[in-house]
């Protein structure tokens, strides 16, 4: 049963099959039936040589074209002529051409039939005797002439035999002119048939070829549209001949304008040496050979555009050469993306500067040599003071904003000399090829640093920070990256611990400064757990009564093999390690702790590092140190540097604030020595301003303006409403000037030097707290025993020279023999200071030399130790 319905589906589907072939009925998904009537149109226009066939074989087998007594002749030439005039005009109608193909095919059956009936019918009656009648004769080269007109069409055919055969058995004709005509019509039913299936099948591929055409030109049209890729043809002389609507748009021109052109035109030459663009692609096309993604340059794009270009040689089935098709991709994102990750590997995001990668690769560039010698270079570390602070106090993102603002000073400032990169952190380095010229090195470390130092505005807020700078030459202080990295390092160091915001040349003594202090570091730890710090008081004395109304707590460091070490090198240290926060807090309670004991009314003041300034919890720091030496808070005062200020804002504020509410007193220490503006005095709530010793000592000798500075000082505190403590008074003059000029309070060795704890309570009780001034009653300037060896420039010479004594207004020189008194020469103390001199006596190879400018012995304290002794 299965079978047989199998069957029956199957012949059902071939008899639909073949309706449609014929076009009698709907065309399917398969094929579109329009094929069929493709041919009507044609038809219509040839059917006018059917017609005057027709009218010209009547003519010539004398039919009459009208008989007075023959009606049926008359309606059968107006039959014909009607119909066959129908075929000719219908088919090219509008409406005739809007009907589905398989109507017009059915409206076409009737009109050949009729054309074919009516034409017989006008002939009249065909009997065969013998030979062919003239009229059967007539009829069939009509018939075949109409065949001929239809083609493939052939079942038209079979309705015009129809016609002549419907005539035929109207008029009665005999047997073989009917066997003839259904001879004639069984041939044509079996070609059409047969052409039917053919144009079937041919129809049907044609209309899948068709849809997979259109699809593909879809797909290619979505592509082209998507703007991932586009499409180009030439021809057989590199000449364009297509080209996508996408990249005439990407070129902002018309496709008609780029028609005709050479492709090589639309891109620009490539790198020979690359193997890219241009050439290669030019190569290609005269060697009519395939290629896929060749990377080359737009030449005709306003801004900077790259393609991936691919193609094929098209030929014919001759092997004949037609030109090239293919297609092309845009590269510029990926391309700017590449050069992002090539700029992210060799620059430093933040600061656009080169990075530690690229910096380590051009350091080694620079020092490889030829024939294994090296090539001169000079390397600079630049490490930024007080940036941790900014960092920790105002944030990563200001940091950050630092950061980048720095980068643009140092970079503005080395401009094409050398090399800037960012080491990280806060680290930077320059490169500078060829031999060093150390005045030139001089002059521009003083310019990073002179330019670096200058405030910043950051979020609103005033910052001010500097650098230092270590600065070492290739081959003299190394002839590997490394080496150069390690000693500029080396000399950076020891900017660093000579007092920052300068600069140093390395030097091989460095080697044993860095060990020294990377021992001492590790011998203050261990002091600071074995109790290894102790603490002097040094009393601070009322000018008008002498009497003593507190004391400044010093921390002291009595190392078991080195003795005594000034807090000048080990509080540096401490800062650097991280340590000086615990051993602030010590000092805190102890200080405290100390005071307890002593006479009512008398205060201990504690100096406060600007890290511990920083920290948060300063203030729970020190109401627990009042609290367990029960200590009053007005007995506290705490001494801090005009450094705190380099950050000002609202946690500065708030800070000072906090501690204002525990009830201790703030002081304003090394005033005028700082880097900040007067305005904050306005918002600071201090109640004492301590002057510098550098203003204090010599200003008693006549012709220093110290005197002046400290005077204005004075009136700016009893302006404000605070107290003044001038520090460093060691000589009776210097105290009756600084009674003179007004200040409030004196420290200094005049009324002693600093004391233990056990001694301050001696101090107290034996005297009633009052203290007498002791020392020499006038100042000089101080005197540095030296025997150095400094080189003394006159008249374009230089000369060798010992200096013995040094002072900051003269020096004592050895080694150059009867020197004329008045001679004047420069003095080149060290690397980076130099004096000019006069000479005002002379004996034998001694003489004694005025300096023209005074000379900071602060400095001179700070040279290295291949200059200073």
């Amino acid at each position: 049963m299965t079978s047989l319905r199998t069957n029956l589906e199957a012949f059902q589907s071939r008899r639909t099959d073949l309706i449609v072939a014929l076009g009698l009925g709907e065309g399917g998904t398969d094929v579109d039936a329009s094929w069929v009537s493709g041919t009507f149109v044609h038809i219509a226009r040839l059917w006018p040589l059917v017609l005057l066939g027709k009218l010209c074989i009547t003519a010539l087998l004398h039919v009459p074209f009208y008989e007075r007594d023959n009606i049926g002749h008359a309606v059968a030439l107006s039959v014909m002529l009607l119909v066959d005039g129908i075929a000719i005009v219908a088919p090219r109608g509008a409406r005739f051409q809007r009907l589905r193909p398989h109507h017009q095919k059915w409206l076409i059956l009737p009109l050949v039939l009729l054309s074919g009936l009516a034409f017989s019918l006008m002939l009249g009656p065909s009997l065969i005797g013998g030979a062919l009648s003239r009229n059967l004769a007539a009829e069939l080269a009509v018939a075949l002439m109409a065949v001929s007109i239809f083609g493939d069409r052939r079942l038209l055919g079979v309705s015009y035999f129809l016609g002549l055969l419907v005539a035929s058995l109207v008029q009665g004709a005999d047997f073989a002119q009917v066997g003839l005509l259904f001879s004639c019509i069984a041939v044509l039913m079996v070609a059409a048939l047969r052409q039917a299936a053919h144009d079937m099948n041919r129809a049907i591929a044609f209309h899948r070829r068709d849809l997979r055409a259109q699809r593909s030109d879809r797909l290619l049209h979505e592509y082209e549209r998507s703007g991932r890729g586009w499409f180009w043809e030439t021809d057989r002389h590199g000449c364009i001949v297509y080209i996508s609507d996408t990249l005439a748009r990407t070129l902002d021109l018309r496709d008609e304008t780029l028609i005709g052109r050479p492709i090589t035109e639309i891109v620009r030459p490539g790198d020979r040496q690359e193997g890219d663009g241009e050439r290669t692609l030019g190569f290609h096309l005269s060697a009519r050979t395939g290629f896929a993604d060749i990377a080359v340059r737009a030449a005709m794009a306003k801004d900077e555009r790259w393609w991936s270009i691919s193609g094929q040689p098209v030929f014919n089935e001759y092997g004949q050469f037609h030109g090239f098709r293919g297609s092309g991709t845009d590269l510029t994102e990926m391309r700017r993306s590449q050069a992002e990750v090539n700029r992210l590997a060799q620059y430093d995001s933040l600061t656009g500067l080169a990075n530690r990668v690229q910096m380590m690769r051009s350091l080694e560039q620079a020092v490889a040599g030829t024939s294994g010698q090296p090539r001169d270079c000079t390397l600079m570390m630049l490490d930024l003071d007080r940036f941790k602070t900014v960092n920790d106090t105002l944030g990563h993102p200001a940091g950050d904003a630092l950061l980048r603002q720095v980068s643009r000073r140092i970079q503005r400032v080395v401009g094409d000399k050398g090399l800037v990169g960012r080491q990280g952190g806060d680290e930077f380095k320059i490169l500078l090829p060829g031999r060093a010229d150390k005045i030139m090195l001089d002059h521009l470390a003083r310019a990073i640093i002179a330019d670096v130092s200058q405030p910043y505005t950051i979020e609103g807020t005033a910052v001010v920070i500097g650098v230092s700078i270590g600065i070492s030459f290739c081959p003299q202080d190394g002839v590997t990256a490394e080496a150069l990295i390690r000693n500029a390092d080396l000399a950076l160091y020891a900017a660093k611990g000579d007092g920052r915001g300068i600069y140093r040349f390395y030097s091989p003594e460095m080697h044993a400064d860095a060990e020294d202090r990377r021992q001492l570091e590790e011998d203050l730890r261990k002091a600071l757990v074995k109790d290894g710090l102790h603490l002097v008081y040094q009393p601070v004395v009322s000018s008008q009564t002498e009497q003593i109304t507190g004391y400044e707590a010093l921390l002291r460091w009595n190392h078991p093999i080195r003795g005594s070490i000034s807090p000048a090198l080990f509080v540096p240290i401490a800062e650097d390690s991280g340590l000086i926060g615990p051993i602030g807090d010590w000092v805190l309670r102890t200080a405290c702790h100390d005071a307890a004991q002593w006479a009512d009314g008398v205060r201990v003041a504690v100096n406060v590092s600007p890290i511990q300034f920083a920290n948060p919890g300063l203030p729970s720091t020190v109401m627990n140190a009042l609290a367990s030496a029960g200590l009053a808070p007005e007995r506290l005062e705490l001494e801090i540097t005009e450094s705190v200020f380099l950050n000002d804002d609202d946690g500065t504020e708030s800070m000072f604030s906090r501690l204002k509410g525990l009830g201790v007193r703030l002081a304003l220490d090394d005033f005028g020595t700082g880097y900040s503006s007067l305005g904050y005095l306005k918002k600071a709530p201090f109640d004492k301003i301590k002057i510098d010793q550098s203003f204090v000592r010599g200003a008693a000798i006549k012709g220093s303006r110290n005197s002046a500075i400290i005077k204005a000082i004075v009136s700016l505190a009893e302006a404000l409403g605070m107290d003044t403590t001038a520090e460093g008074a060691e000589t009776q003059d210097e105290l009756d000037l600084i009674r003179q000029l007004g200040c409030s309070h004196i420290q200094g060795y005049v009324y002693g030097r600093p004391l233990p704890a056990a001694d301050v309570l001696v101090q107290q009780h034996g005297q009633r707290g009052i203290i007498l001034p002791q020392g020499f009653q006038s100042s000089r300037p101080e005197r540095k025993t030296m025997l150095r060896t400094v080189a003394v420039h006159h008249d374009g010479h230089v000369y060798t020279g010992r200096i013995r004594n040094i002072s900051s207004t003269g020096a004592q020189l050895e080694g150059l023999w009867n020197v004329p008194e008045g001679t004047l020469f420069a003095i080149e103390l060290g690397d980076s200071q130099t004096v000019n001199a006069v000479a005002r006596w002379s004996k034998e190879d001694r003489m004694g030399v005025e300096f023209t400018q005074t000379v900071d012995m602060a400095k001179l304290r700070a040279l290295p130790r291949s200059i200073a002794s």
